[in-house]
């Protein structure tokens, strides 16, 4: 199968291996931004083929991990609103917020539907016109020109009772807060794929401007990762950080224009908060304007409570880099992903199901 089989080449792989082995010489600390590329590092075991000198992180890629607690409740607040129709990913329902979770809530009675696509959102709210669909709004910048494009169709089409709930995430700027923190030391960036497919390499030049810190564009085989830390070993060891693209069967240094295009065209940057980081300036992405009728918390007047954090639960300091799942006294004991205690557990992408599921202890 073209671009599968390929790049999951066993000799291919010892090459890439034997290269990262023979070139590293000094300890460098590099991390994975994406859930995808944990997903990969853990189910192939990359980490244990690498050398000592070249020690892995896991940040904070997952866009269902980095929802706070208190937009969590939100959603949630929403379900429980009269005449409402919420429409979500997959992923979402079973995170858990302060006192239930969307799951939970439509065992409740509440009216709450997996979507595959904005499109999907759209065909209820037509097919539901004397109720208000509010789609939960998550992810990255791969996800919001979707969102984008179904709320200028909804305008398009005079569809008066489809809603956003915007709590998409940038991801530039959390990796910035992340290095101006100074908590976790970096050498080198995986950047991810599937983002910079959209945004391109340039938003991640900053790292290594102004941190010297070197980055790859990353695709999701292993070997794609093994390339793109065998291109890493070679700046660092030469001294040369930059950003380079590994992914080009998938990124362009630019991007893709239209998606941006459609981004910017309903939405602007705006504070978010993320799981772990708190609120982190122009992290965010809220409707404009002229856009704003179809803005979830300006149309709804709803009271999500105070938010509660769970007891014990450590999946900020795991989306940081500070700790890993095998430092949680909840894991695998009181938190699986039968029964989550943090979204970490829940989502396909975070790094305690991965260390779960092909971790080791």
């Amino acid at each position: 199968m073209k671009f599968v089989d390929e790049f999951r080449n066993t000799e291919l792989a010892k090459v890439l291996v034997n290269r990262i082995h023979h070139n590293s010489k000094r300890h460098i600390r590099l991390m994975e931004f994406c859930g995808g590329h944990t997903v990969t590092i853990m189910k192939h075991g990359i980490r244990q083929l690498l050398p000592e000198t070249v020690e892995m992180l896991s940040g904070p890629g997952c866009p269902v991990c980095v929802t706070a607690h208190q937009d969590l409740d939100k959603a949630i607040a929403l379900a429980r609103e009269p005449e409402v129709i919420i429409a979500s990913f997959g992923d979402m329902l079973r995170v858990p917020g302060s006192y239930s979770s969307l799951q939970k809530v439509r065992a409740d009675g509440a009216d709450v539907r997996v979507v595959y696509s904005t499109l999907d959102a759209l065909q209820i709210a037509k097919e539901n016109p004397e109720k208000s669909v509010v789609f939960i709004g998550i992810g990255f910048e791969t996800t919001a020109p979707t969102i984008a494009a179904s709320v200028i169709q909804a305008k398009k089409e005079g569809i008066v009772n489809y809603y956003v709930l915007s709590l998409h995430k940038l991801c530039p700027p959390v990796i910035k807060a992340l290095l101006d923190s100074g908590e976790v030391r970096l050498d080198g960036l995986i950047c991810p794929g599937h983002v910079s497919a959209v945004i391109g390499s340039h938003p991640w030049e900053f790292a290594a401007r102004d941190y010297g810190i070197g980055g790859v564009v990353s695709g999701f085989e292993p070997l794609d990762v093994l390339q793109s830390v065998e291109m890493l070993v070679d700046q660092l060891e030469k001294g040369e950080p930059r950003v380079e693209i590994a992914y080009r069967r998938g990124v362009r240094p630019e991007g893709n224009l239209r998606a941006q295009e459609l981004m910017d065209t309903v939405f602007e940057p705006s504070p978010a908060n993320w799981r772990g980081m708190g609120e982190v300036p122009e992290s965010g992405l809220r409707l404009r304007e002229e856009y704003q009728r179809f803005d979830a918390e300006l149309r709804f007047d709803f009271d999500p409570g105070p938010t509660v954090e769970p007891r014990g639960c450590i999946c900020g300091d795991i989306l940081r880099g500070v700790k890993t799942p095998l430092e949680c006294k909840l894991f695998r004991g009181a938190c699986t992903p039968e029964h989550p205690v943090g979204p970490c557990m829940v989502s396909s992408e975070g790094s305690c199901a991965s260390y779960y599921h092909y971790g080791t202890i």
